[in-house]
């Protein structure tokens, strides 16, 4: 069964409108309340630990291990929403997300606050949530025409970028309120995502012929690895991808200080981020048409060449709204990024391979992020904000530089819809081409988490 056969409109069919294809508005309005209930509970919980021990290293540890699945959990979790049905594990995630979040509200409307109870419900969220977005993003090309792809993600990328700006000023608000009302938010978001998934009717998946036995985890871990790396220009681009995530992750560390050292209100940084936020919801619905057309090299150079006057321009001002209208550029700037990115990976890459690939794309992102965060923390204890904000976009020069000169990331062609299902080893004599297309690997390391969005925020 070939992708269109089995997912979408026959062959020659005109393709029905987006706005008008049942299955991937029900999923994408549940996917919606979903994130934004992950970033409403995802604030709340340090708020909660704090206001009940005072303890900053008890906050740390619920912190830490809300972290945790995105580098344990990411690659067992690629190969298994590659062996399972990928609707019937969302209504799963959904369903354990539910029973998890509810019984912290539960507790918190008796009165109760049990760091360890927090602290596991917060792992169990998050390792769930891992499963959910790789999953969802598999879904989505089964779900939609392939003409039409470049647009459902594009939305995909506008809704995270959405309930990041909704759902942490929205968690404050609701805890206080009512310290147990942003996880009783959550288990509402949760059960709409759970009710909408139950009236999807498409399949999730492409037909698979399943082994008599499956594989060994590790084996199937190793396997999404191996086709991965065959992709020539995905190897390169993952590499340039894990640069731009550490510096990001350092830039977000000198905003911070930059608006201390300058002597602003810290309510300034809100003012910041929040327009930042805008730009790079803008850029998440401008993606779609970039993607059209732009090849994925340009905007691999294009976006480090702005990124770097961006950044540098941050060095020369310390005015908060012309702060934000720099970072809202750099948001822009990744967030076409984003979208083009995912559209090129869940193009090139086989169905049974779309977990795995997502997965390890995401772990290198999460990894990459901690990374920068503690480089950034050591440069800006030596040298201060503008110097560190300085070097960062030298960085990005260097970056920009590196990715007009790689071997690897010259002769990428355009991908473009498929009309047929790849064998998932037919990877062309370098491993450069998908399929008998001839599409080239693409680049989605972009992404640090399972459903697109990136860690380092940009």
């Amino acid at each position: 069964m070939t992708l269109v056969e089995g997912a979408g409109p026959r062959a020659g069919a005109p393709p029905e409108p987006l706005r008008r294809n049942r299955e991937f508005l029900l999923l994408w309005s549940g996917a919606s309340m979903s994130f934004l209930a992950t970033r409403v509970t995802a604030v709340a919980y340090p708020l909660i630990v704090l206001w009940h021990t005072g303890s900053p290293l008890a906050m740390s540890v619920v912190s830490t291990a809300a972290l945790l699945p995105l580098l344990l959990v990411q690659l067992p979790a690629g190969a298994l929403v590659d062996r399972w049905d990928r609707r019937r594990l969302m209504l799963g995630c959904e369903a354990g997300r539910v029973l998890a979040v509810g019984s912290v509200a539960l507790a918190l409307a008796a009165g109760r606050v049990d760091v360890a109870h927090l602290a596991a419900v917060a792992f169990l969220e998050s390792a769930l949530a891992v499963f959910y977005r790789l999953a969802e993003r598999g879904a989505v090309r089964n779900l939609v025409h392939p003409a039409h792809l470049p647009a459902a993600l594009a939305q995909n990328e506008a809704r995270g970028r959405a309930a990041g700006l909704l759902g942490q000023p929205g968690g404050v608000l609701l805890h206080s309120a009512a310290r147990w009302l942003p996880f009783g938010f959550g288990v509402l978001g949760y059960l709409v995502s759970l009710v909408t998934l139950l009236f999807v009717r498409k399949d999730f998946q492409a037909e698979r012929t399943a082994p008599a036995r499956p594989g060994r985890l590790t084996g199937e871990v190793a396997e999404g690895m191996r086709w991965l790396w065959r992709q020539r220009f995905l190897r390169a681009a993952l590499g340039y991808v894990a640069g731009t995530n550490v510096l990001f992750q350092m830039l977000a560390l000198a905003l911070i200080l930059r608006i201390k050292e300058a002597g602003l209100p810290s309510a300034t940084l809100a003012v910041v981020v929040g327009i930042g936020g805008v730009g790079g919801l803008c850029g998440a619905l401008a993606g779609g048409r970039v993607q059209r057309l732009v090849s994925q090299r340009t905007l691999l150079i294009g976006g480090a060449v702005a990124w770097t006057l961006l950044i540098g321009a941050m060095a020369l001002t310390a005015r908060p709204v012309l702060l934000g209208a720099l970072y809202a550029g750099t948001g822009f700037v990744g967030a076409v990024f984003n979208v083009a990115a995912a559209v090129y990976q869940v193009r090139i890459t086989p169905d049974a391979f779309q977990g795995r690939v997502a997965a390890t794309a995401g772990l290198i992102g999460s990894g990459t992020n901690a990374l920068g965060s503690f480089a950034g923390g050591l440069l800006l204890t030596a040298w201060g904000a503008l110097p560190t904000v300085r070097a960062i976009a030298a960085a990005m020069a260097v970056l920009a530089l590196l990715a007009a000169v790689a071997p690897g990331l010259r002769g990428e062609t355009a991908a473009t819809p498929r009309t047929a299902e790849p064998d998932a080893t037919d990877s062309g004599a370098d491993g450069e081409t998908g399929g008998a297309d001839g599409e080239t690997g693409g680049a989605d390391g972009e992404t640090g988490g399972a459903d697109g969005e990136r860690r380092g925020d940009r």
